[in-house]
């Protein structure tokens, strides 16, 4: 596995400038309209409407820029029921950059493996288009959005929030936010029709570090080897 470190030296005014366009390129948020009621109800239909329900093989393209650099690749995502996910990202070459499994709550690494490369475990279910508030949150509210979109804003007891806005019953966007602060994003794309998103663009503004997704594929798949839900 090769290390996926970007942060090597770069010149300042390039540091400065990939601060600035990161940080000024967080997506739009839609206007709140007003209260949003049966924040249960919506939940649970989001959790019924974007379970995982079959074993899928997903290919995808990736793209990572990190402190003015830029690696890219091809991945392969593998999802079975319940809720386990496993990611592979390789570069053109076929050589390994990570592998990593999310099971329940639990994203799992090999040793020594970056742990900031993906999104945190609180947005990667979402990355997929599934509905998965982490255990330890609370659902804390919700909003009504223009265009008929939805919020639900759930809540650590240490007061980090975790934000889902949902479009035509699928997840489109999650926040993570810190101190009344957006810190990390993920925002999708799709038809409703889609199960799995078309694309996921991954931002986090503390480190300008963005990785974008582009699905090429989706096939139906059978049950896969248990191994694969531990890289460790």
């Amino acid at each position: 596995m090769i290390p996926v470190r970007l942060r090597g030296a770069c010149a300042l005014p390039l540091c400065l400038a990939v601060a600035v366009s990161v940080s000024t390129c967080a997506p739009k948020r839609l206007a709140v309209v007003g209260p949003l009621s049966d924040l249960s109800g919506v939940a649970r239909g989001l959790e019924v409407g974007t379970r995982v329900d079959r074993p899928v093989r997903v290919d995808f393209r990736w793209q990572l820029n990190e402190s003015g650099s830029r690696v890219e690749g091809a991945g392969v995502a593998r999802i079975e029921p319940p809720y386990r996910a496993r990611l592979d990202l390789f570069l053109d070459n076929g050589e390994s950059v990570i592998a990593a499994a999310l099971v329940d709550d639990d994203l799992r690494l090999p040793p020594g493996a970056p742990d900031d490369l993906l999104p945190p475990v609180d947005l990667m279910w979402g990355v997929l288009g599934v509905f998965r508030p982490m255990r330890g949150t609370h659902l804390a509210g919700g909003d009504r959005l223009e265009g008929g979109a939805e919020r639900l804003r759930y809540r650590y007891d240490d007061g980090t929030e975790v934000h889902y806005e949902v479009a035509a019953g699928r997840v489109s966007a999650l926040e993570l936010l810190e101190d009344g602060s957006i810190v990390q994003w993920v925002r999708l794309s799709g038809q409703p029709e889609d199960r799995y998103p078309i694309s996921a663009t991954y931002r986090n503004l503390v480190d300008f570090r963005e990785l974008k997704i582009t699905r090429e594929s989706i096939q139906p798949a059978e049950s896969f080897d248990p191994a694969i839900w531990d890289p460790r």
